[in-house]
């Protein structure tokens, strides 16, 4: 037992949350879209220019990481948003807390077996898109792709603690399901939208002062941030390169930031649970 933690019933919970998914072939699946959309972006993304093949990598990972901000958010919240209020629904809830086993062990063991299944999904899906691609690749290459896929794993964490948050916050499925998709659409879509009218609205005067730190109120645009800023291809391809502070090069800061992103809806949550 360490800080009130039972490690075994984090591990038994853990457990059984990934073996649902594992049973139920979502893993599976979500690991066979995110390698389709990722060999399909390699190989053809560049169709409508004319040209079909790898091209290179730094091209490929830009078009990888629009892909990732709308799928893997989404995929995070519909895997996290009923863990909690599925089982008040069902009448498990109660049940379960007459168990030794206390709401914080609950929670975290739900969160830490959904972010288990979201991992492994994600490392099987871009890992396979990997294989054909990898002798195209130079270590620098390789060392940039598993950065990408790092990252993409933080973002799907992220959403997954703000599903959790949902799932705890609501008091039926119904209500949780309409968050989850008003997440989506506000973080993915709305946000950018209205930062965008933000600067047309201000003529852009002393944007440079406010708006690279307002898109750190966006787990979506930190991801899209940390990637444009990997490489010098990468910062051209996404345009960034002279609107965002220097010090945003180093990818411990922005990976800060984004590991924030996990802990604090997270955190919440755990608060609101008890």
């Amino acid at each position: 037992m360490t800080g009130g933690l039972q490690w075994r019933a984090l591990r038994t919970v853990a457990g059984k949350e990934l073996r649902d998914r594992l049973r139920n072939r979502w893993i599976l699946a979500v690991a066979v879209v995110l390698a389709a959309f990722a060999l399909l972006i390699a190989y053809f993304g560049g169709a409508q220019s004319g040209t079909v093949g790898f091209r290179s990598i730094g091209v490929t990972v830009a078009s990888l990481t629009s892909l990732a901000i709308y799928l893997v958010p989404l995929i995070a919240l519909l895997l996290g948003f009923d863990a909690i209020v599925g089982e008040r629904e069902r009448g498990t809830l109660d049940l379960m807390l007459s168990m030794p086993l206390t709401r914080a062990e609950l929670l975290l063991g739900k969160y830490l077996g959904l972010g288990a299944a979201l991992v492994l999904a994600t490392l099987i899906g871009f890992g396979a898109a990997l294989v054909p691609l990898a002798t195209q690749l130079d270590a620098a290459g390789i060392r940039l792709y598993a950065l990408f896929v790092a990252s993409v794993i933080v973002l799907g964490l992220s959403f997954l603690s703000l599903a959790m948050l949902v799932s705890v916050l609501v008091r039926d499925r119904a209500r949780a399901t309409g968050a989850a998709i008003l997440l989506w659409f506000g973080f993915v879509l709305v946000f950018d939208l209205a930062l965008l009218g933000a600067l047309v609205a201000t003529a852009g005067r002393h944007s440079s002062a406010w708006a690279p730190y307002a898109l750190l109120l966006n787990p979506a645009d930190v991801f899209r941030v940390f990637n444009a800023m990997s490489t010098e291809t990468l910062r051209n391809a996404f345009g960034l390169g002279t609107l965002l502070p220097d010090a945003w090069g180093d990818p411990r800061v922005l990976g800060s930031v984004m590991v924030a992103w996990i802990l604090a809806p997270l955190g919440v949550a755990l608060w609101r649970f008890r």
